[in-house]
């Protein structure tokens, strides 16, 4: 695969006039010259750098594999804490990143110095020759290198874009794999069903490796299901060998081995409780002792998955109002974020939201309308391919919510401060508007 998850000039806004060459944005600025688009799903070019780097990709500490529509972050936080509190040393592969690159590599337990993705990125762009690679394919790529160089006990990664064709795809026999819940997105990439899409996020089964699958629509789980039977993959799967719900203010995990009664999620929202089962279900699979159960669901950290904006330039803008955070961009994460608003105490809500038009706007906002009582379009700045403002706000009147449009975030919490001293203003839509939201904020 080669994905880039952010275009060209949302990467090219973040590097000096004048770049150091020696600098980490220097060097993938030159490499995003070598191969301009955006998503391009091969595993050529992954291959072939690789094999020039020595394979690095084959010298990780035992990894789990992380794919799917919705979840996949928090998912992976949360086996990450539960990792770490059981005393393990943890690499992490993450993307899109909303601040820093830096934010996609966690080397045993700490996010990757300057200096350090500097060193990895040069080589890895010594060893391309020249040759076409994308963003993606070279921070994975230098990433592989880095998790190679570093002492850990387990490696976390997350998939970019599909799975089967995906850059991180190139481990030949994983830990455990893990598919989050599948829904549509990204259909001129992945298919135009759930079930293509849930065949490219079955690509990252490996013959006798064990799948936990979080629950899925029928078409997914067929699909799921066939995959594994043809790799021979064990699932171990929701409503059949696992199970989580929620009694009395508690979450309640059981499976084979027996109950875990444990709190609810620190990250906010009902479907927290799934992706948290679904992160029980792969600490149990790699025999996790008791000690990482109840911190995998209590310590996990996620930025713009519902965070509440509590101090900061924009939140001080913000008050008296409640001032939160979503990057969820697609129908699914809609559903998800209303059904999170309605379980919050209640207040006015109100939304500025900024999309980009490779997604389904009004899919995502629909049930949207449902919780709140106006939304405030943005352009997200600094993106080629935002949807502009004023359609972003026809899109919302068309889905039932009355709408506006501001020219920048400070003006539009402003506006909606005088109007409703009291309210919730949700930003979202967009990663790449959270991360522009995360550097505003300071």
């Amino acid at each position: 695969m080669a994905k880039a998850h952010a275009p060209r000039n949302h990467f090219q806004r973040h590097i000096p006039m004048t770049p150091d060459p020696d600098r980490s944005d220097a060097i993938l600025a030159r490499m995003m010259a070598l191969h301009p688009k955006v998503i391009d799903l091969t595993l050529d070019r992954v291959w072939r750098l690789l094999a020039a780097l020595d394979n690095p990709q084959d010298r990780l500490p035992p990894v789990v594999h992380v794919a799917g529509t919705n979840g996949k972050g928090s998912t992976q936080a949360m086996i990450r804490a539960g990792l770490e509190a059981a005393g393990a040393r943890v690499h992490a592969y993450t993307s899109p990143h909303l601040e820093p690159i830096h934010e996609r590599i966690r080397l045993a337990g700490t996010l990757i110095t300057e200096e350090h993705l500097t060193r990895m990125l040069d080589r890895a762009y010594a060893r391309n020759g020249g040759e076409s690679i994308t963003y993606f394919e070279i921070t994975t790529c230098a990433a592989f290198l880095a998790f190679a160089e570093t002492p850990a006990d387990w490696t976390l990664l997350e998939v970019g874009l599909g799975g089967r064709l995906d850059a991180t795809n190139v481990v030949a026999r994983p830990a455990l794999t893990a598919i989050t819940p599948v829904d549509l997105d990204h259909q001129a990439f992945l298919g135009d069903t759930i079930g293509q899409i849930a065949g490219e996020k079955a690509g990252i089964m490996k013959r006798g490796v064990p799948c936990v699958v979080a629950p899925q629509h029928p078409e997914a789980m067929e699909v799921i299901e066939a995959h594994a039977a043809r790799t021979g993959s064990p699932l171990i799967a929701h409503g059949q060998h696992w199970h989580v719900t929620t009694e009395r203010g508690r979450l309640v995990f059981q499976d084979e081995h027996g109950l875990l009664d444990l709190p609810l999620p620190n990250l906010p929202g009902p479907h927290q409780i799934v992706n948290a089962g679904t992160a029980l279900a792969a600490l149990r699979a790699l025999n996790q002792p008791d000690a990482a159960f109840e911190a995998a669901v209590t310590r996990a950290d996620w930025p713009a998955r519902m965070q509440r904006l509590a101090e900061g330039k924009l939140a001080d803008l913000a008050r008296p109002a409640e001032l939160w955070l979503d990057g969820g961009h697609n129908p699914a994460a809609g559903e998800a974020l209303a059904a999170t608003l309605a379980g919050l105490p209640p207040r006015p809500t109100h939304l500025i939201c900024g999309m980009l038009n490779t997604k389904d706007i009004g899919g995502y906002l629909r049930p949207l309308a449902r919780v709140a009582q106006s939304l405030t379009a943005l352009s997200i700045p600094g993106e080629a391919a935002t949807i502009p403002a004023h359609e972003t706000a026809g899109h919302a009147e068309r889905a039932g919510l009355p709408a506006t449009t501001a020219d920048s975030l400070q003006e539009a919490i402003a506006a909606l401060v005088t109007r409703e001293p009291s309210s919730r203003i949700l930003i979202c839509g967009s990663l790449y508007l959270a991360g522009h939201v995360l550097r505003e904020n300071g």
